[in-house]
């Protein structure tokens, strides 16, 4: 096992950052940990690097404290939410001095940098200052920067936040390019789409962890089903007031509706949309996405 937290807890003042956590990461996972801003999400990944210290519960990584493993130095890989880098020198000079921080020797340096440049498209780019460097372009210095000392275990606190789609993309590519190397990582998002990406989700809110599964799991297991509705109307709040509607989304052509009864909530939906003076064009069940698995999850722990 990677990872094992038990019992995680972190108060800063009154105010419990992360509430009796616990997560187990396997070797070669992907594992996402989600959740909405201000979720306790840096607060974990920061007690589990050994960044900061937990005033209740265990960690164990790569089988050894988290202290432990940081004084070792090398094996397990970080990078924060917030580019930390120096941007008055050049993408080669960052590498230079994160390697030497972990007393590797410069021919290493040079021969990992290229190899990792390479991956992350950088390579046209090392003699370019880091502040001249796009958002997308930045996190893949990071990204290089954590990955000089060649860890075993990558951890990413929201990689991509910020970042244009297109980076995202490439970003993800280069984390399963890591992956089937052998890689273990493990990386927060607060990005739905990019939790379907993971192996294993674990759905964090308000300092808590509430669920803990695959992607698939999670959605087959949900407590909604979710309905596609086809309709002429264009309001997007036509279906909050629905009986048995408990969420809707607008999608310009279409609705989802999550509703707990099938048979009632169609009916109900027929109905309302009938005396609005609205044709239904179709309704029909759809597999649940990610998002509607969170607004689920949300609804459980504050409802």
């Amino acid at each position: 096992m990677m990872i094992v937290a038990e019992g995680l807890v972190k108060k800063f003042g009154a105010v419990k950052a992360v509430d009796r956590a616990d997560l187990m990461v396997e070797a070669g996972q992907i594992f996402g940990l989600v959740g909405p801003d201000g979720a306790g999400k840096t607060t974990l990944m920061r007690m589990i690097c050994g960044l900061i210290t937990p005033d209740q519960g265990r960690i164990a990584v790569l089988g050894q404290t988290p202290e432990q493993v940081k004084e070792a130095g090398g094996a397990l890989g970080y990078m924060p939410q917030r580019f930390s880098l120096y941007g008055d020198l050049t993408v080669k000079e960052n590498i230079d001095f994160f390697g030497g921080l972990y007393q590797i020797d410069q021919i290493t340096i040079n021969n990992r940098a290229d190899q990792i440049l390479t991956v992350t498209n950088l390579i046209d780019f090392k003699s370019r200052f880091a502040d001249q460097l796009s958002g997308g372009m930045k996190q893949k210095l990071a990204l290089t920067c954590a990955l000089i000392t060649r860890p075993k275990l990558l951890i990413l606190d929201e990689p991509t936040y910020g970042v244009d789609p297109e980076s995202r993309k490439e970003f993800w590519k280069i984390l399963y390019q890591l992956n089937q190397e052998g890689m273990t990582i493990m990386v927060s998002t607060p990005y739905m789409d990019e939790a379907e990406l993971c192996h294993t989700v674990a759905f964090m809110i308000r300092g808590k962890i509430t669920a803990v599964n695959t992607p698939q799991y999670l959605k087959e297991h949900m407590k909604y089903h979710v309905l596609e509705v086809r309709t002429d109307a264009k309001d997007p709040m036509i279906m909050d007031d629905i009986s048995g509607v408990f969420d809707s989304a607008f999608f310009g052509d279409k609705f989802h509706v999550m509703v707990e009864d099938i048979q009632y909530a169609r009916a109900a939906i027929i109905e309302t949309l009938g005396q609005k003076g609205y044709s239904c064009l179709s309704v029909e069940e759809i597999r649940p996405s990610m998002e509607e698995v969170f607004v689920a999850m949300v609804e459980k722990e504050v409802g």
